[in-house]
């Protein structure tokens, strides 16, 4: 079955538009790479300031190509540009294998 990995961003209340707006924009980075499967921005509602980027993938090789190509380009930005300072203030990964999954029954 898939992996989850979710990357808990502390982002203070200040930066939350600018981390959205960033997201927004990358809009197509990861959908073509090989063995996505999803991925979701979860703003905080109450309680903490973190947000949760949730992705899936086939498996953690899948996801270990896609950080060491498209992603680690992506961050490291044009040579010699300069690069905005980050939207978050930390950030944790969490991996998690699926062991169970269900969808809505189509009638």
């Amino acid at each position: 079955m898939s992996i989850v990995k979710i990357n808990a961003l502390t982002v203070p209340e200040e930066q939350r538009e600018v981390l959205e707006k960033r997201f927004g924009a990358r809009a197509g980075s990861v959908e073509n790479s090989d063995g996505f499967e999803w991925f979701e921005l979860l703003r905080p509602i109450e309680g903490t300031d973190q947000y949760l980027v949730y992705t899936r993938w086939r498996d953690e090789a899948a996801f270990q190509a896609w950080m060491e190509g498209p992603m680690k380009a992506a961050h490291q930005g044009p040579q010699g540009g300069d690069r905005p300072k980050p939207a978050a203030s930390g950030s944790t990964v969490w991996s998690f294998e699926v062991v169970q999954q269900a969808a809505p029954k189509t009638a």
